[in-house]
């Protein structure tokens, strides 16, 4: 009890706000009256996230410290990846204060206070210690996940990706606890930094491999990685399109902090079979490295086939997921600073898409790609944004996504020996992910308008977009800036606990 006393609060200030604002807004909306829009709670939530953003900042010279006997660390690698979450998270907020359901606007308080607390949980992922704290923190993530998907309840779409959500995310969170029973089992402890000490005495190379792959395969499962992927385009179509965004962005980098802090912390120095090679997570890199091809083909392959805005988008996030897959498998000395700066870059660019995709499907009650036909011709700005995003997702020279991905694929070739085939197919992929993206830009350019001219941008969209063409300008133009904040958290040497 002492040790609850004694402990420096403080160092969680990021996380209160998120919590305090979640609550108050909860019990605003409940005194509301009906009839009242809850669009300020919208902007209320996001200036939330932004305060919180800013206090995360201002911690960044703080020295690595934690609480509750090391369940809850804020170190360098906590701080990071939180500023992209906080990122991500407010700028798909400002997505909500402009959605309208067909159904009406009563869902949207719902909508803001469970999306704080799905990003409460994916902080807590960042600042996760301790296997029981990783799980629930993941867990809340997930499940106020599920409450988004089916927000919108008269609607057959919203509710059918509710139920595929839960059902695999069910599945997934039943694999990964097995996977970490066993590994429970072989320490006796919950705490990271005593499984990872544990773990390089232990003989039971067979039962660890099984854990390993057991936790590989529920965390493959949040990531959407082949051949685990099948609930997320079901999922990104049927949910409201700020939801969508958010699952792919803040779902999908919590998910790779998951994998970092998991696989990292307690497998890296693991024992294999025969000790050769002597790492286990190094021994698994061509279970990674298979798993990462095959997402990055399947994505980009099967997103060639879509009319569908949002399952063209979720194709899309498959393919960047096997992207940061293979910058993991890679496990180069840049591996955790090139996924930082892909998955900020991919905040700004997947963001702004999806805001110009919610305006759209706001606007024609649609997502088929004949919404985007002629876009240029009566709003010349707006696909002009569209357009700088999608040559970032595609990596074209002078974006965000083409830094992101040439440090990925410096990762993967600078290592001894190189990840050449894996380099290889990133490089493919990444040449026919070109078809799809450039047929779009396509449509907003060269076809005539089909539709009547959208309504200019609502105050919240245009701001996120005009913010994530910002952003995505900065990190391809100058990307020292990128790196310049990446080296305030030093090189991690504080991961490990």
């Amino acid at each position: 009890m002492n040790d609850v006393w004694q402990a420096n609060w403080s160092m969680m200030t990021p996380e209160w706000i998120v919590l305090a604002a979640a609550v108050v807004l909860l019990l605003i909306d409940l005194a509301m009256p009906k009839e009242r829009s809850r669009r300020p709670l919208a902007w209320g939530a996001a200036a939330a996230a932004v305060v919180a953003l800013a206090v995360t900042a201002a911690m960044i010279p703080a020295e690595p410290v934690s609480i509750l006997h090391d369940t809850f660390r804020l170190d360098g690698f906590a701080k990071a990846f939180k500023l992209i979450l906080l990122a991500g998270g407010a700028l798909a907020l400002l997505l909500v204060a402009e959605w309208e359901p067909k159904e009406g606007g009563r869902y949207r308080g719902e909508f803001v206070y469970m999306m704080l607390f799905a990003l409460l949980g994916a902080m807590m992922v960042a600042s996760s210690g301790d296997l029981l704290t990783l799980f629930v923190s993941i867990e809340l993530l997930t499940v106020s996940s599920y409450i988004l998907a089916g927000l919108r309840k008269t609607a057959t779409a919203s509710n059918e990706a509710a139920l595929k959500y839960v059902i695999n995310g069910g599945i997934a969170t039943a694999i990964m606890l097995f996977g970490m029973s066993y590994v429970f089992g072989l320490t006796g402890t919950t705490n990271l930094g005593d499984m990872a000490r544990r773990l390089q005495e232990t003989n039971e190379t067979y039962m660890l491999a099984l854990a390993f792959l057991l936790l590989l395969i529920g965390v493959s499962f949040k990531l959407a990685t082949v051949p685990f992927h099948m609930w997320a385009p079901d999922v990104y179509e049927g949910a409201p399109v700020p939801a969508t965004a958010f699952f792919s962005v803040v779902s999908k980098t919590a998910g790779f902090v998951l994998l970092l802090r998991l696989f990292v912390t307690m497998f890296a120095a693991a024992p294999a079979e025969g000790r050769d090679p002597s790492s286990l997570l190094l021994s698994m890199q061509p279970v990674i490295a298979v798993l990462a091809g095959l997402t990055m083909i399947i994505g980009n392959v099967v997103a060639l086939r879509q009319r569908s805005l949002k399952r063209l988008l979720a194709y899309s996030s498959i393919a960047h997921a096997g992207y940061l897959l293979a910058g993991f498998a890679a496990m180069s000395w840049t591996m955790i600073d090139s996924l930082w700066i892909y998955l900020l870059a991919y905040v700004f660019m997947n963001i702004g898409a999806f805001a110009i995709v919610a305006h759209i499907v706001n606007e024609t009650g649609s997502d088929d790609l004949a919404g985007l036909a002629g876009l240029y011709r009566h709003r010349p700005l707006l696909a002009a944004a569209l357009g700088l995003f999608l040559l970032s997702l595609a990596g074209i020279p002078g974006t965000a996504g083409f830094i992101a991905k040439l440090y990925l694929f410096i990762g993967l070739v600078v290592t001894e020996p190189g990840h050449y085939v894996l380099a290889a197919v990133m490089a493919i992929t990444t040449v026919i992910s070109y078809v799809y993206y450039f047929n779009l830009l396509v449509q907003l350019f060269f076809r005539p308008a089909s539709l009547a001219p959208l309504r200019r941008l609502p105050a919240g969209l245009s701001t996120a977009v005009v913010l994530c063409a910002l952003g995505t300008l900065a990190v391809g133009w100058a990307p020292g800036l990128a790196y310049d904040v990446l080296a305030q958290f030093g090189h991690f040497g504080d991961f490990l606990p």
